[in-house]
């Protein structure tokens, strides 16, 4: 059993800071892109930021200077740190992990549940 689970998630005012982190657990061979999505109201889900296994990393325009992704391969986790935050930020965001589990050849993408950001004054 593979879980994916996000913490960090809140309400700041403009300008503010939040750190969201991922931890992937269960049995799991490899671990390769992490990954964070983001989801306003009535809005379809858009790539945040991504970081491959060796460290890699790509981000969306909109966050870019002000979103730094981060993973600890040790711990299976990945970080979002968010600075500058402005309300069109405010979503839900989900994590992604694309693995290989124990006992299968395959790679599948596990999402996490999801955390509300909510930045407003």
């Amino acid at each position: 059993q593979v879980q994916v689970v996000e913490s960090g998630g809140g309400l700041v005012q403009p300008g503010g800071s939040l750190r969201l982190s991922c931890t992937v657990s269960g049995s799991i061979s490899s671990l390769y892109v992490m990954a964070w999505y983001r989801q306003a109201p009535g809005m379809q889900r858009e790539l945040v930021a991504e970081i491959t296994s060796g460290g890699r990393t790509n981000s969306a325009e909109s966050v870019k200077g002000r979103f730094t992704i981060s993973r600890d391969n040790a711990k299976n986790t990945v970080y979002l740190q968010m600075n500058s935050l402005k309300p069109e930020d405010t979503a839900v965001y989900y994590c992604s992990a694309d693995l290989t589990p124990q006992r299968t050849a395959a790679r599948f993408r596990y999402w996490g549940q999801g955390t509300q950001v909510t930045v407003s004054s």
